[in-house]
């Protein structure tokens, strides 16, 4: 079995191309929401989902993503 990972990553945009292989999964269902900031909260919250935290509840991945409340 092997041990923990050697590379912690702290954030998705960590990992060297990731942000932009992000951006073309999103453009692909973005015109689906009209409002810009759908859009935005939408790519945020997928963001959110994917971050390496521990635990996956409301706040914790709105945290991971930057947002206040």
């Amino acid at each position: 079995m092997g041990g923990p990972p050697t590379e912690v990553v702290t954030t998705l945009d960590d990992r060297e191309g990731w942000g932009e292989a992000f951006s073309a999964f999103h453009a692909r269902f973005a015109d689906r929401f009209t409002r810009r900031e759908s859009r935005e909260q939408v790519a945020k919250s997928l963001r959110g989902l994917l971050a390496p935290v521990e635990r996956k509840n409301s706040w914790q991945v709105a945290e991971a993503v930057g947002d206040a409340t």
